[in-house]
C-alpha cells in the first residue's frame, strides 16, 4: 500500500508541474515567440509600458492580440492591463 501512496503523490505533482508549472507551456501550445516585435537579440523583452528589458522567463506574461508580452513588474501588469489602447506602437500594432 505504501507503494500505491507513493505513486500517486508521484502522478500528483507530476500533473501539478505540467500544469501549471515548468510544462504548462507545452500543454497550452504556446509555442516560438521568435515573431515578437520587441525582442532583442539577447533574448529578453521589452517591457511594452516602461521599456525595461525582461528575460524570458522572468516578470509577468501575457498574450495580448496573439502577441506575448513581458512585465518588469506587477505595477507594469496592472498599468497595461487597465489601458492597454495607450501601448499599441510598443507591442507591435498599428493605431
Amino acid at each position: 500500500m505504501e507503494g500505491l501512496g507513493s505513486l500517486l503523490l508521484f502522478a500528483l505533482m507530476f500533473y501539478l508541474m505540467m500544469r501549471f508549472g515548468c510544462g504548462a507551456h507545452m500543454i497550452h501550445g504556446h509555442g516560438s515567440h521568435d515573431d515578437h516585435p520587441a525582442k532583442s537579440p539577447s533574448g529578453s523583452i521589452k517591457d511594452p509600458v516602461c521599456g525595461m528589458d525582461v528575460a524570458e522567463g522572468e516578470g509577468y506574461a501575457r498574450t495580448f492580440e496573439g502577441r506575448p508580452l513581458r512585465f518588469c513588474s506587477r505595477r507594469c501588469l496592472d498599468r497595461f492591463e487597465s489601458n492597454p489602447g495607450d501601448y499599441p506602437a510598443k507591442v507591435g500594432l498599428a493605431k
